[in-house]
């Protein structure tokens, strides 16, 4: 009699253990004009966390780019200049509308970039985005409290009316990476200005996407460009251009400030300097140190006018 066989159950193959996967870091680009293009130069560089992790790469832009730039910003200046204060006013309130429905993202690259726990990253945001709205709602109040009727002994009206400067150089504070460059960004903005921004070169992350919130609002192409890279290698010619009409040098470091200022003498540049002590000293949290009324007049231009009573 054959004797029985045992079943041998088959244990199942084991899974292959998938390859450890490295992650593809994004390289985010420069923004002018509207669009999103590469450097003319091809170069880019690491952007590391506050404790040295890499994030991504941010391309180093060139002299070109900020000729670029500076040719898109004055060819949107006329059209955004032209625009009522009110419109100005409810497209610059359409980016703070935007940037609330980023603020997870914006929440967590700000807590990257400068080694903030979740609250700290959420208050600059949240005041980021509330300085915003607070910029834009001056759009239509900023000629009545600059502008004036002077008294005049003849037979005239004689008014002093602020008018926009033109393109701004902004050279973007270093350490607060949102709420330090809306905070000098907007008062640039709000007035009619168009705006080459040279974004913080160690913590450009927010600032690319705020252009990318900028890109998807209502804010003409052009209005606003944004070069990430080496400040010793934009500010400078940035400064120089011939056809910036005025620069905000808050987030130019001490070392270079001589330099900006001497460059700016070539075509009377405006300069807005920060108050002693530097830009990168001043609490951006803060809001009687960092948003002013004042801020939007250092880019505006007194015009006076004179007309004939009666005619």
């Amino acid at each position: 009699m054959a004797r029985p066989t045992r079943a041998v159950a088959k244990s199942a193959p084991q899974a292959a253990e998938a390859p450890e996967r490295v992650a593809v870091r994004k390289t985010y680009k420069i923004y002018i004009g509207g669009g999103f293009p590469r450097s003319e130069s091809g170069r880019s560089y690491v952007v590391r966390a506050a404790d040295g992790t890499p994030l991504a790469n941010a391309v180093r832009g060139s002299r070109k780019d900020v000729r670029d730039a500076v040719r898109a910003a004055r060819a949107a200046f006329p059209s955004w200049d032209a625009r009522t204060a009110m419109n100005r006013g409810q497209v610059l309130y359409r980016v703070a509308e935007l940037l609330e429905g980023r603020r997870d993202q914006f929440e967590a690259e700000v807590g990257q970039a400068e080694g903030l726990s979740a609250g700290e990253a959420r208050a600059q945001v949240d005041r980021a985005i509330d300085r915003w709205v607070w910029y834009a709602g001056w759009a239509d109040k900023i000629s009545q409290v600059l502008g004036t009727v002077n008294p005049v002994a003849a037979s005239y009206f004689d008014f002093t009316i602020p008018e926009a400067t033109g393109v701004v150089g902004v050279v973007a504070p270093e350490g607060s990476s949102l709420l330090g460059l809306v905070s000098r960004l907007a008062p640039v903005l709000v007035g009619g200005n168009t705006a080459v921004v040279v974004a913080s070169e160690s913590r450009p992350l927010p600032a690319v996407t705020l252009s990318e919130v900028l890109a998807t609002s209502d804010v003409p192409g052009g209005v606003v460009n944004l070069i990430t890279g080496l400040r010793k290698e934009l500010v400078p010619p940035l400064a120089a251009h011939m056809d910036v009409n005025a620069i905000d040098a808050w987030g130019v470091p001490a070392e270079m400030v001589a330099a900006v200022e001497e460059a700016a003498i070539e075509n009377v540049k405006r300069v807005a300097r920060a108050p002693r002590g530097g830009g990168e000293r001043i609490d951006w949290l803060d809001d009687r140190a960092a948003q002013r009324p004042e801020w939007i007049a250092a880019f505006l231009e007194m015009k006076t006018v004179w007309h004939p009573i009666g005619v």
